[in-house]
């Protein structure tokens, strides 16, 4: 895949529609039920700049903000995907019928306790900050 985004005959609207159709959508897959943590936001970020930088073909040295660059390709920020999939997936749950696996899942409650130390961040949890985000709340 990088010999097709670092190739310079091939136009960058071209690039960018693969980046799109291809890249991003293998790197968020199941991203709808995971836990989204600052760390795996910043890493998927990370990431995404890390591939626009090379499909355009220019390096941190040349000094190009990651907004401006974003810009060019017509790609908008992973984090705010990650959002929207997490968004559209909730609203899947949310209409299914009580008897189904993904509403039980949703409501289900696990006995015992939980081990010591800071709680892990809970999927309900990062769905109440995103709702936050998107004016809901």
């Amino acid at each position: 895949m990088t010999g097709v985004l670092c190739d310079r005959k091939i136009p960058e609207r071209l690039k960018s529609k693969i980046y799109k159709t291809i890249v991003r959508p293998v790197a968020m897959y199941g991203a709808e039920c995971w836990p989204a943590t600052k760390e795996v936001e910043t890493r998927l970020s990370v990431m995404e700049t890390k591939m626009l930088r090379w499909t355009a073909g220019v390096t941190r040295l040349d000094r190009i903000r990651n907004d401006e660059r974003r810009q060019r390709f017509g790609v908008a920020p992973i984090a705010g995907k990650l959002r929207e999939a997490r968004l559209r997936w909730y609203g899947h749950v949310l209409q299914a019928s009580g008897d189904t696996v993904r509403k039980i899942g949703l409501n289900i409650d696990v006995p015992g306790k939980r081990p010591k130390g800071r709680p892990k961040q809970r999927w309900l949890d990062t769905m109440h900050v995103d709702l936050k985000v998107a004016g809901t709340i």
